[in-house]
């Protein structure tokens, strides 16, 4: 049996470990900018610069950016195993998110900057509904993206990391819930900006994210054998598949895996990002990436 995915217990928790978790945050973002964000002390804009500089075309620099981030990010991942027993499982997860993290940040800043550069494909957004079809699938599309962050403090590295089979919440619909989620955000986010930077964008991440089930469930049969093969087959990679299709049997009370503070706490961090979507653009227009 997999493990209960987003379990929070108050009583579990130590106040010692989510001050080291504050610590940690606040030293990872203050280093973030001063290393990489920051233009007269980071190397993010160097980075910028050498990328955008081989094409013209902010398609082409786009893809690039994304496909920089998939090697690195899906080969740390794949390393994971050869990576925690030659330094640990707390200094590795340290190595992969201070790589991935600045990546991932330059492609979010460009995209956010380049996203309306492209060829204007077509032009929906004054189409009734269209707004309202865009903002609950991409409110929807958080829900699947992030369940990393079922425990915060394995992903800060104060709990030991690992990796884990989960079933329940989430894992019931989609054994692959970030990719469904990337793909729920990336039609939404095509549909509304409607261009080439758009569809390219789309074409990256959806791409990286279908390789990330294949690796995925590669590394999960590397780590867990048969019990994963178990769950694979009771799972599925298609939303509600195996639900359908009676491999997976739901709880009559099934919503009570959602009820839960992890959730609870995705929904607030989703309708805080979308209200600070005009903060995030002018963050990064003044970083001219």
């Amino acid at each position: 049996v997999g493990e209960d995915s987003a379990a929070f217990e108050f009583g579990e928790q130590k106040l010692s470990s989510w001050a080291y978790f504050t610590v940690i945050l606040g030293t990872v973002l203050v280093a973030l900018n001063v290393l990489w964000i920051n233009p007269s002390t980071g190397f993010g804009t160097a980075f910028i610069d050498a990328v955008s500089g081989l094409s013209e075309s902010p398609e082409v620099a786009l893809l690039m950016l994304i496909l920089i981030f998939a090697l690195v990010h899906s080969g740390l991942a794949s390393l994971r195993d050869a990576g925690e027993k030659l330094i640990g499982e707390r200094a590795y997860r340290v190595l992969f998110a201070g790589v991935s993290l600045p990546l991932v940040v330059s492609t979010v800043v460009y995209f956010i900057n380049h996203r309306y550069d492209g060829t204007q494909l077509w032009q929906l957004q004054n189409v009734f509904g269209i707004h309202e079809l865009v903002w609950f699938s991409s409110f929807i599309s958080f829900f699947f993206l992030y369940p990393s962050t079922f425990n915060l403090l394995e992903v800060a590295a104060v709990d030991k990391p690992k990796l884990h089979m989960w079933e329940t919440g989430i894992m019931r619909i989609t054994r692959h819930p970030q990719m469904v989620g990337q793909v729920i955000w990336c039609l939404a986010h095509t549909l509304w900006i409607g261009n080439t930077v758009a569809v390219a964008a789309s074409i990256g991440l959806i791409a990286h994210h279908l390789f990330g089930v294949w690796n995925g469930d590669r590394r999960l049969a590397l780590r867990y054998g048969q019990a994963f093969e178990v769950l694979k087959s009771r799972t599925s990679v298609v939303p509600f598949a195996a639900v359908l299709d009676g491999r997976q049997k739901l709880p009559k009370d099934y919503y009570k895996e959602f009820v839960r503070l992890p959730y609870v706490t995705i929904t607030a961090l989703t309708l805080g990002a979308y209200f600070a979507h005009p903060l995030m653009q002018a963050s990064s227009f003044q970083l001219h990436w």
